[in-house]
């Protein structure tokens, strides 16, 4: 995580799971950012409380109110065209998750401002990029652990958001912006731990390893589809 620098982010569904755990590591970082911008639906509920008790030891978190918004993620401060579901953010870096389209729409100009205010020509995430949440689930080449669960919408929205990461990785690559969607990995969540199977991994596990991934991914990696510890999936 030494080489990613981020200077503001938003992260969606941040007062719990891996939304939570996004902001607990960032601020954890050698050089926290400037501003963490931290999105959810009931900023002033029960479910918000570990957020605020963040909020109130730093001053660099902003909570903000969301729309209902199912995807969790985090977002850089990148910009661009006119392609919906990107969700942006304000200053230099930072990274983001699918949220409404009116919402995407407000924060891109910040995004492609942030991306044009930072050094360099290549891509990278300490520079300006969009990384969306998905699921292995959504991969239509392997149809990921069908005798599981068929959850047939749940696949189908992610292979939907999957698509929304390649197009934006080509809309957005002459602005300056990495995208990328990741699969977190099988993680113990309110989601991911129901049922009599431990999910194997921790949300400290596969945030450290997401963040790790993003610190090192650069324009060779634009629209490609990674698993928390960076793996390329199937589409």
């Amino acid at each position: 995580m030494a080489g990613l620098c981020v200077r503001s982010v938003l992260v969606t569904g941040a007062n719990r799971g891996l939304g939570l755990g996004f902001v607990q590591h960032f601020l954890k970082m050698p050089n926290p950012p400037q501003w963490i911008f931290a999105g959810c639906r009931d900023p002033k509920g029960q479910r918000s409380q570990e957020l605020q008790n963040l909020a109130s030891k730093h001053p660099n978190i902003i909570i903000i109110p969301l729309g209902r918004c199912p995807e969790v993620g985090i977002l850089c401060p990148s910009s661009s065209g006119n392609v919906e579901g990107a969700a942006p953010l304000p200053c230099a870096t930072s990274m983001c998750a699918p949220v409404p389209s009116v919402s995407s729409q407000a924060f891109l100009p910040l995004l492609k401002k942030a991306a044009q205010g930072s050094p360099g020509s290549g891509l990278s995430c300490s520079k300006a990029a969009i990384v969306n949440m998905s699921s292995y689930a959504g991969s239509i080449e392997d149809v990921y652990v069908w005798e599981f669960g068929q959850v047939v919408s749940y696949r189908c929205s992610k292979a939907a958001l999957n698509m929304l990461t390649k197009c934006q990785s080509l809309a957005y690559k002459e602005h300056g912006i990495l995208c990328v969607t990741f699969h977190p990995g099988w993680v113990q969540t309110d989601m991911g731990g129901g049922g009599s199977f431990k999910p194997p991994l921790t949300v400290d596990d596969s945030v450290q390893g997401m963040l790790k991934v993003l610190s090192s991914i650069s324009e060779k990696d634009t629209g490609t589809f990674l698993d928390w510890e960076g793996k390329v999936l199937p589409w």
